[in-house]
């Protein structure tokens, strides 16, 4: 089997076993959980898109391994066209779910891990890309859904991992044996974590020599011994837990965020693609965030798409679409998005081949790309506030609209054009909410702010690929200053 479908992919989130605590409780179920239940929805649309004959292009790849069809998601970029397609595809998942469907970390971190264990191996004589091709090979094979692991807890961030008052607080080796090594710590902020197969972790920083025990990469079944979840809140998360379907304003589909413990985990060796040569994981680091840094400019394009689209009814339901500060502000909002997307869109085309064979993004751009994604969704999500009108946060419940005799009084005061039914229009605000303020600002503001690094991340990467001393030279150039 290369390609699963959706109930298949279902199915086997099923046969695993996995340790997780929602509000304090412990989850024997996690595919079923109300809460947790609309993240899976998203992953599941991977799938099924990827079976459906109208979106094969984009939703599949012809693996450079064997030759045979994958979803794109298991895919190593062959070429500046699989990086621009990556794009389009992830804008398309977007709009379908409105939400973050969580497998882009993974097809990043397979990207980054392949050509970073090739050049590693060609310098120091190791053997972590065989290991890599040989997991990639499987992933493929079982269309794997792999959570990319980055970001540590980091503690005092003046500190560097081995200074820390506790060791444990960026992820570390503390066993090297025979047959494989014993990790310790955790990696936070992890999107779709319960709903992946597989977990590709990577160091978080640089590093330097005395820091070799943090210089780790390896791959570990999702429910592995010893790894443990506690799952992330987000606003009006419980919204979930209250039946109906208008108040969630999403209630199919959604992200997830998690702690991911690792407490004494036995990796083996085949697992196994870093284990202490320091001065490659920053390459690892830089490639990783590239990648990712280049996936805002489609998934969050894609959700703009529907808050778009959710701003412009409101305006309708509203009665306002006509004015023209409304037909203005639409207008910046798309012209916001689409800036996105072209961002996107430029780091692809613009990659280049790395030693392995993989293609890279062009990193400025890609920096460029996630800069400007920091800012803009916060701007359209304001727009979108701003032309809703204040009834989006002073809607009263669906309990109240469904209620025999309050209902009516919702249904008449509510109102906005006549030939649209309250309940059209609440569904609408709602939509705009969960997008703006609720579960799903989690994926589109605060991830946009801080997801693949934080804004000054990218600054200082900017600061690095701006070649300042070019510039300067092509200026003196034109000013008839001698030039070396």
């Amino acid at each position: 089997m290369t390609i699963k479908t959706g109930q298949q992919y279902e199915d086997s989130l099923r046969k695993l076993n996995f340790k997780v605590y929602v509000q304090g409780e412990l989850v024997e179920n996690p595919v079923d959980h109300p809460i947790i239940r609309p993240s899976m929805n998203s992953v599941k649309m991977t799938y099924e898109l990827a079976n459906d004959p109208q979106y094969e292009d984009l939703m599949t790849a012809t693996s450079h391994l064997n030759g045979e069809k994958v979803n794109r998601f298991c895919h190593l970029h062959q070429s500046a066209d699989d990086l621009v397609k990556k794009v389009k595809m992830q804008r398309l998942l977007g709009q379908k779910t409105a939400a973050c469907f969580q497998r882009c970390v993974g097809m990043d971190a397979i990207n980054a891990v392949d050509s970073t264990t090739f050049e590693m191996d060609k310098k120091l004589g190791t053997t972590y890309h065989q290991r890599f091709i040989q997991f990639l090979s499987k992933m493929q094979e079982q269309d794997w859904t792999v959570d990319g692991a980055m970001t540590d807890p980091k503690g005092d961030r003046s500190l560097p991992p081995s200074k820390q008052a506790d060791p444990d607080l960026f992820l570390h080796v503390v066993e090297k044996r025979e047959d494989g090594i014993v990790v310790r710590g955790a990696k936070a902020h992890q999107t779709g974590a319960l709903n992946s197969h597989m977990i590709l972790v990577m160091p978080t920083i640089s590093l330097g020599k005395e820091d070799a025990d943090y210089a780790v990469s390896f791959v570990a079944p999702a429910d592995a011994e010893g790894i443990l979840y506690i799952y992330g809140r987000q606003s009006c998360d419980t919204r979930k837990l209250e039946g109906g379907d208008i108040d969630v304003g999403n209630k199919q589909f959604g992200g997830h965020e998690a702690l991911m413990v690792f407490d004494d985990v036995f990796i083996p060796w085949d697992n196994v693609f870093m284990c202490g040569e320091t001065e490659f994981s920053g390459m690892l680091v830089e490639r990783f965030a590239g990648y990712h840094r280049q996936s805002y400019g489609g998934c969050k394009v894609g959700v703009g798409d529907v808050l778009i689209g959710a701003t412009a009814l409101a305006a309708d339901y509203n009665g306002a679409a006509k004015a023209s500060h409304v037909k203005d502000k639409l207008i910046e909002m798309i012209h916001l998005n689409e800036t996105l997307y072209a961002c996107g869109i430029a780091c692809s085309a613009e990659g280049g081949k790395t030693a392995s064979g993989t293609y890279l993004i062009d990193l400025m751009l890609a920096n460029v790309c996630k800069q400007n994604v920091t800012r803009f969704p916060y701007e359209i999500a304001r727009l979108a506030e701003d032309i809703a009108g204040g009834m989006m946060v002073t809607m009263p419940s669906e309990q109240d609209l469904r209620h025999p005799e309050i209902g009516k009084i919702v249904e008449k005061y509510f109102k906005g054009i006549a030939t649209v039914p309250t309940e059209h229009r609440m569904r609408i605000m709602r939509l705009i909410e969960n997008i703006t303020l609720g579960t799903a600002a989690v994926g589109y503001r605060t991830e946009s702010m801080h997801g693949a690094g934080s804004p000054q991340a990218q600054r200082i990467m900017i600061a690095r690929q701006g070649n300042l001393d070019q510039k300067k030279e092509l200026a003196k150039a034109i000013a008839g200053i001698p030039t070396h």
